[in-house]
């Protein structure tokens, strides 16, 4: 990345984002199976610049499945089963071939994004503080940088977050900083920054949550984030090939499906789906498997490392069960950054600029990125 070329604001986000090969490992050499047409990466986050109670005891009269089902209180039982994960139509990214075989055993998931509500439980029970609150301390920055790397100005190495702001004109598509912000004290509690609050948004999904905040919260809720396999599988609610998890009508046509981007992106939001930034929880129907905001609203962080490749690595006749992601992380954009998988696209997302709301579209971050789009929901075993 040329750092220069970025905005001052955005330039510490890009550092944050970039880590070097660890000590120990080898380059990666897989290589992606060739797409049908050449693919440009083009997303509202593709290339962007990085950084519960225990119930009762039940009456013997309680049948055992009424007792998991207390236990897992806001979660919807996914039946396991195999389908086609990857690539469905010619929006597709190179790194969503090729389409293969994939079997997953059963598992809970949250119904819903982890709430503002739900996550401030969790800070309130534990005094977590999120990546977005913290300083960065450049000198561990710099341990995970290419070599050489300058050290951005003090005024930028504060608390702070990635907020969007909508340019008064159109801009170069590619040019994510046009419409990135590096916020100082925007974060979980201010997503847009000092003098905005989460009063009265109290059902939206919580957002500026880094990889490692969302580890947190699900290992102290007794839970654990989704693989890719789950998430995709999920998503697509017991349907074969299908576009969207509401089926394959168009995001635009009929009623509205989710809360994404309406217009001309970056610069007009017609709010014809009743939002210009996140949306409360359950506003639009759910996919056959009972799960809301599998598309649009925010960005949700899965388990998996990123790897550009990944996919032609385990593309067999036979298929692969429960595939966790590849060991290490590769982006060829970004070569020295250490990613994971995020899912679903945001409120962010246009067709005419990015499809993240496709079923099986994928997007990556660095594990310390927090956004104003991005959150999680958290998966459970049997």
């Amino acid at each position: 990345m040329n750092y220069q070329r970025l905005l001052p604001a955005l330039t510490i986000i890009a550092l944050l984002s970039c880590g070097r090969q660890q000590p120990g490992e080898q380059q990666n050499t897989i290589t992606t199976a060739s797409p049908p047409r050449d693919s440009v990466a083009s997303c509202c986050i593709s290339s962007a610049p990085p950084r519960f109670a225990t119930p009762k005891s039940m009456e013997p009269s309680v049948s055992e499945n009424q007792a998991e089902d207390a236990q897992n209180a806001g979660m919807v039982w996914i039946e396991g089963g195999t389908f086609m994960m990857g690539a469905d139509n010619d929006q597709a990214r190179p790194d969503e071939y090729p389409k293969h075989k994939v079997t997953v055993d059963g598992f809970w998931m949250d119904a819903t994004e982890v709430t503002n509500a739900e996550f401030a439980r969790f800070v309130k029970a534990t005094g977590y503080v999120t990546t977005a609150e913290q300083k960065p301390d450049w000198e561990e920055l710099k341990k995970q940088l290419p070599p050489g790397t300058p050290k951005p100005d003090e005024s930028l190495l504060v608390a702070a977050s990635l907020v969007f702001q909508s340019p008064k004109g159109q801009v170069d598509l590619r040019d994510f900083a046009s419409w990135w912000t590096w916020q100082e004290d925007a974060n979980w509690r201010q997503p847009h920054g000092p003098g905005s609050s989460i009063k009265g948004k109290e059902n939206h999904p919580v957002v500026h949550i880094s990889w490692q905040d969302a580890q947190a919260y699900a290992k102290w809720a007794g839970k654990r984030l989704p693989t890719e396999a789950e998430w995709e599988w999920a998503a697509r609610g017991g349907a074969q090939n299908n576009l969207y998890p509401w089926g394959n009508e168009p995001i635009h046509k009929g009623q509205p499906k989710a809360n994404t981007w309406n217009g001309t992106f970056p610069t007009k939001n017609t709010e014809q789906d009743g939002f210009y930034h996140t949306a409360p929880v359950k506003s639009y129907a759910p996919n056959g498997a009972g799960l809301y905001d599998m598309a649009g609203n925010v960005w949700e962080w899965c388990a998996d490392n990123y790897h550009s490749g990944y996919y032609s690595t385990i593309h067999t006749s036979a298929g692969v069960k429960n595939p966790k992601g590849p060991a290490t992380s590769y982006d060829p954009d970004e070569p020295h950054a250490r990613k994971r998988v995020i899912r679903g696209g945001s409120f962010l997302c246009n067709d005419s600029y990015c499809s993240g709301f496709r079923v099986a579209a994928r997007m990556k971050t660095t594990e310390d990125s927090s956004m104003e789009h991005v959150g999680f929901r958290c998966v459970k075993d049997k």
